[in-house]
C-alpha cells in the first residue's frame, strides 16, 4: 500500500479498538490505547494508537488529532522508560509500504533501546505472551 491509502475499517488495530481481536493494553482513554507489540524490536515495545479511525498514517491525520494523541504518546513513553529503565528510547512512525508500514491505521511505536542488547528488525519475531505480559504489568505500574 501506498500514501493515500483508503482507510479499512477492518484492518487489525481497528479490530483491537473494537475488542474484536486481542491485545495487551498498558493505556487506554477516550482518545487513544497503547499496547505491546507482538513482534517488538526490544523489551517493552509498544505501540500507541489513536482510537478514533479513518487515519491511516500521519499524512492523513487531522492536526487536532495529532496534538492530543502525540501527548498520549509522551505520557506512554514516560511510563515505559520510569517501568524498564533502558538506556534510550526511540519514538517511531511509518507511512506507506516502502516507508515500513504494516498496518494502515496510524500509530507510533514506542522502543526502548538497551546498551549491549541489539535491536530486532521490524515486524519480525513474535515474543512470548507471558513475557510480553509482564512488561505491560510494569509499564501499566509505572503510569498509575
Amino acid at each position: 500500500m501506498t500514501l493515500g491509502t483508503t482507510y479499512d475499517p477492518n484492518n487489525i488495530f481497528a479490530k483491537i479498538i473494537r475488542g474484536e481481536m486481542p491485545a495487551i493494553k498498558v493505556f487506554e482513554d477516550q482518545d487513544a490505547l497503547a499496547f505491546m507489540d507482538i513482534f517488538p524490536q526490544s523489551r517493552g515495545h509498544t505501540l500507541v494508537i489513536p482510537k478514533k479511525a479513518g487515519a491511516t498514517n500521519f499524512l492523513d491525520a487531522d492536526p487536532a488529532d495529532l496534538s492530543v494523541l502525540i501527548g498520549k504518546v509522551r505520557r506512554v513513553a514516560e511510563g515505559v522508560v520510569a517501568a524498564l529503565g533502558p538506556d534510550g528510547v526511540r519514538i517511531m512512525q511509518f507511512n506507506g509500504t516502502p516507508a515500513g508500514q504494516t498496518v494502515f491505521h496510524l500509530h507510533f511505536h514506542i522502543i526502548p533501546v538497551f546498551e549491549n542488547e541489539p535491536v530486532k528488525r521490524h515486524a519480525g519475531e513474535k515474543a512470548d505472551i507471558a513475557e510480553l505480559e509482564a512488561l505491560a504489568e510494569k509499564i501499566r505500574a509505572a503510569l498509575a
